[in-house]
């Protein structure tokens, strides 16, 4: 078996705040292999992000900090690296696509610069090589006109143009690791399918391994070999995307599935809800995260957090519903969401 690019350990993480501290991340472990695409998926303030960015320290710190666990890369430690590591490792070892071009995009730079700033202070590579490979990747992504394109600014660019530049960035140092946060949040259908497409097309030709973050359950069902699903800073359930698209065992999985309109969904027909809020997590629940809002929550699930349970193949799931004790309960079954085609 190969070694895990990116292996995550038990991992906690905090920010201290004026209302006290937030636990964002408790006890999170996933790994990614070598060309495969991973998806992490969740609703917002689920701890997705913060996660992520762990890997290359981009949380500010303070008020962040690590309670507890590792995160290896190519079994390095990466919170025992200094600054300086640190900044190789950005983009050269690692690549990251936010998911607001605008906000991460400098307004006051060309857009050529900005691609070859990757390779700002970096030995071995000069001025005109820099130069020649940002050239190179744009016109990888599909950035037409390049030599034209190289001297805008990103405020005379589109959305998607945008979004294919970031790509670019994260890219162009060819790393071995894309992390690709929410990458088609802001698009229209028509340029998150050819953003999708582009990743997909990448990781086959450079052999890239992709995190991938997202809400968006039919990106998931396209685009990854292994998901793992989080609630409440915690990892609920993982497994390979079949596993979690047709033989879905967490009731926070199910209620995900059964929110999502699908196309055979009649117009007058009303998506389920997950009742109820998140939980807090300046004071997380003693129980399950997703307790409070269950159906089949019993009083284990509120008093204790339930063990991790193996399923079938790489399928695991942390829910008292699989203890040998519990009632068993089948979940409602639902297929894949449709992706951006």
């Amino acid at each position: 078996m190969p070694e895990a690019i990116l292996d995550v350990q038990d991992l906690s993480y905090s920010f201290r705040t004026y209302g006290g501290e937030v636990q964002a991340v408790r006890g999170v472990s996933f790994e990614v292999m070598p060309g495969e695409v991973v998806g992490i998926v969740g609703e917002s303030g689920c701890g997705k992000s913060v996660t992520a960015q762990c890997a290359l320290r981009l949380n500010p710190e303070p008020p962040g900090f690590r309670r507890g666990g590792r995160m290896l890369y190519k079994g390095e430690d990466v919170f025992a690296k200094g600054e300086r590591e640190l900044r190789r490792m950005r983009g050269a070892e690692i690549g990251f696509v936010f998911q607001d071009p605008m906000t991460y995009l400098n307004p006051t730079m060309r857009v050529g610069a900005q691609v070859e700033e990757v390779f700002a202070g970096r030995p071995g590579v000069s001025r005109r090589e820099a130069r020649s490979r940002a050239d190179e990747m744009l016109a990888l992504v599909g950035i037409s006109d390049v030599a034209r394109r190289r001297e805008q600014y990103p405020h005379e660019l589109s959305g998607g143009m945008k979004q294919r530049v970031m790509i670019a960035m994260a890219l162009v140092g060819r790393p071995s690791l894309i992390i690709a946060d929410e990458p088609t949040t802001s698009l229209d259908v028509t340029i998150e399918a050819q953003i999708l497409e582009l990743l997909d097309d990448l990781r086959r030709k450079l052999g890239t391994a992709i995190v991938l973050i997202t809400h968006d359950l039919g990106v998931i069902a396209k685009m990854c070999d292994r998901v793992y699903v989080m609630y409440g800073g915690k990892v609920v359930e993982s497994g390979g995307a079949e596993d979690i698209f047709y033989r879905t065992a967490h009731p926070y999985t199910a209620g995900l599935l059964g929110s999502v309109a699908r196309l055979e969904t009649d117009c007058d027909e009303e998506l389920k809800a997950i009742e109820g809020t998140p939980p807090d997590l300046f004071s997380p629940p003693p129980g399950c995260p997703f307790a409070a809002r269950c159906d089949y929550a019993m009083r284990v699930c509120r008093e204790s957090p339930s063990p991790e349970y193996r399923l079938e193949g790489g399928h695991r799931v942390s829910c008292w519903l699989r203890h040998e004790y519990a009632e068993p309960v089948e979940l409602p079954a639902r297929c894949a969401p449709e992706a951006a085609v």
